[in-house]
């Protein structure tokens, strides 16, 4: 008996009960199979991309009522957004301008810390460390926007006013502290992720040629790894340009460029923001309605713009891999 099994069992692993020819019927079933799963698979990556190109559509759609109005230079240039005014005044550059400082300044605080982050989780603690410390990092992304806003204002807000003594505590740094930890996690990984895929052969080259481990880090494998590092800082800032909640919480919602520039302790507004807070509001087929998807094609085609940048440096990362 435990001879027998002994003989199933060599069966079985060497694939001695398969049939060594399919019958016509069981080709054609098989070859039939194939086809309708290539099918349905076709079929969903259709429906994706289709449905992107209805949401471009749309957006681009409800857009060119305003962009035949308005003009577009006034749109970029013109910093009053005062769309509910007598004489009203659609322009976008205030908008613009906060966006880009509460990115800036969220990227200046978060790609530091999350490069850092993913040195150390490479190169310096253990495996049964980083087993630990990544997942707990990666799990700040799955704190709802609202709460790191509720944060931001009920928290952070009276502390840096009372603290730096500013006017107000909503402010544009606010907004990118918050969205630094927000971007923490995208950072982290990719670039975690990247360092890692380098290989222990890079390293143990730097070692035999007599450099330390500060140099074989910060001289070898993060210039390696630049194209994964580059990724990751901006998927970091396309999660940093596309957030909502926090920005409307806690940037103060002023729509104006900050004067000295460099003060980021004034309070800005953002696309992303604007858009949330007045659409629900608007009435349709009005030039504020259309004026607010216009800021969405601004924000689609940023957006748009930085995905490319990333798959392009996501791509020569693999491609630099491939070629070790």
């Amino acid at each position: 008996m435990n001879g027998t099994k002994l003989i199933l069992t060599r069966g079985q692993a060497t694939g001695l009960n398969r049939p060594l020819a399919l019958t016509p019927g069981q080709d054609l079933k098989g070859y039939v199979a194939s086809l309708l799963g290539r099918a349905v698979l076709f079929l969903i990556t259709c429906t994706s991309v289709l449905a992107v190109l209805l949401i471009f559509f749309f957006v681009c759609r409800e857009a060119l009522p305003f962009l035949s109005k308005i003009s577009l230079s006034e749109f970029l240039i013109n910093t009053e957004w005062y769309p509910e005014a007598d004489n009203a005044r659609f322009g976008a550059l205030a908008l613009i301008a906060g966006s880009v400082y509460v990115t800036i300044a969220a990227l200046v605080f978060s790609v530091p810390v999350g490069i850092l982050s993913a040195v150390f989780l490479s190169d310096i603690v253990s495996f049964r460390i980083r087993a630990f410390v990544k997942p707990v990092i990666e799990l700040l992304a799955a704190i709802p926007s609202v709460a790191y806003g509720f944060f931001a204002v009920l928290v952070l807000a009276p502390w840096m006013q009372n603290k730096f003594g500013f006017s107000t505590g909503t402010n544009a740094l606010n907004a990118s502290l918050i969205l630094a930890v927000m971007a923490l996690p995208t950072i982290v990984s990719v670039a975690e992720d990247s360092i890692s895929a380098l290989g222990p052969e890079l390293r143990e080259a730097s070692y035999s040629l007599g450099a330390t481990r500060f140099e074989t880090i910060f001289r070898v494998v993060i210039p390696a790894a630049h194209s994964g590092i580059i990724a990751a800082i901006i998927l970091g800032m396309m999660r940093a340009v596309g957030e909502t909640m926090v920005v409307w919480m806690a940037s103060g919602n002023a729509a104006q460029i900050p004067r000295p520039w460099w003060d980021i302790s004034q309070s800005v507004r953002t696309i992303t923001a604007t858009i949330a807070g007045e659409m629900g509001e608007t009435p349709k087929e009005t030039p504020h309605y259309w004026a607010l998807f216009a800021l969405g094609v601004l924000l689609l085609i940023l957006t748009f713009s930085l995905n490319v940048v990333s798959e392009f440096f996501l791509s020569r990362a693999k491609r630099a891999l491939g070629k070790q």
